[in-house]
């Protein structure tokens, strides 16, 4: 694979990062070259983890071991934040084992300090045969089927969702939840597409993130079940009072996936950013 000369460019596309992915159905193995590759920015980062749970996700499995060749790349400062927290959002949710190889000195470095703070093995190789080797000591999990038990009951989502037929927006009341995984993911959406369907219309969606807290691993299903929910039924979203950590999430998908966070302090400010929306819609 010869390594793309990186940011000559507007942002990475799907068929440049493409070409860097590979599955190996045989020893359940996915196989990301970062060779060459400099990643400059957030947007950089973003893109090509978009693509890895595109692509995940059209091979029907939902996990695999990850086997990463770091051989001649970069990552600068700037992408250290989204590079570590995507990376372990995606580990979480589909990943038996990982495994890097060929790393620089400074990102040797990097993802060690990373492995110490976020309690994961680095697992650093010095070539491709020594990871593939450690990958064949790993116990695949695909046999036994993971089944998530169900943290909520519909009549747990049912007060947290009214609707206001005169301003047109559906409240969405996410404070103190804890979503653990993509069945909590797929409760809760599903119960929001049912009375979206239900209403036949679409709403403005405003959400009380105060205190909600999503798990590493139920975000790639929260990403890509939300996408779907706004897309569907969605006049226009605006989010309030996200901690920290949900905004840095949600700003770092807005990137590059074509929305606006509109994450606003108070539920007043939200309603103002609302009103703004309606009046830039028109009549």
């Amino acid at each position: 694979m010869t390594p793309a000369a990186l940011h000559d460019h507007p942002a990475l596309t799907p068929e440049e990062i493409d070409r860097r992915i590979a599955f190996h159905d045989d020893i359940e193995v996915m196989e990301v070259d970062f060779s060459g590759l400099h990643l400059l920015d957030s947007a950089d980062v973003n893109a090509v983890y978009d693509r890895l749970e595109e692509r995940i996700a059209e091979t029907g499995e939902d996990l695999w071991f990850f086997m990463v060749n770091y051989s001649d790349s970069r990552i600068d400062p700037d992408a250290w934040f989204a590079f570590s927290r995507r990376g372990k959002t995606l580990n979480m949710a589909h990943s038996m084992g990982s495994v890097r190889f060929d790393a620089s000195e400074a990102t040797r470095r990097q993802i060690e300090r990373d492995a110490k703070t976020e309690a994961f093995d680095p697992n650093l190789f010095a070539d491709r045969d020594s990871a593939l080797k450690r990958l064949a000591e790993l116990p695949s999990r695909r046999l036994k089927k993971i089944v998530h038990t169900p943290t909520y009951t519909r009549a747990d989502f049912e007060p947290r969702v009214t609707f206001d037929a005169a301003t047109k927006i559906m409240n969405i009341d996410l404070s103190g939840l804890k979503l653990h995984h993509s069945r909590d993911v797929d409760d809760l959406i599903d119960y929001l597409q049912e009375l979206i369907e239900a209403s036949g219309r679409k709403w403005y969606f405003l959400i009380n993130y105060n205190n909600c807290h999503i798990d590493p691993g139920a975000w790639v299903e929260w990403a890509k079940r939300g996408k779907e929910l706004n897309l569907g039924g969605s006049l226009g979203t605006v989010r309030y009072e996200a901690g920290s950590e949900t905004e840095a999430d949600i700003r770092l998908r807005a990137e590059t996936q074509g929305f606006r966070p509109n994450i606003r302090n108070t539920r007043e400010e939200a309603l103002e950013r609302i009103a703004e929306m309606k009046a830039e819609a028109g009549p």
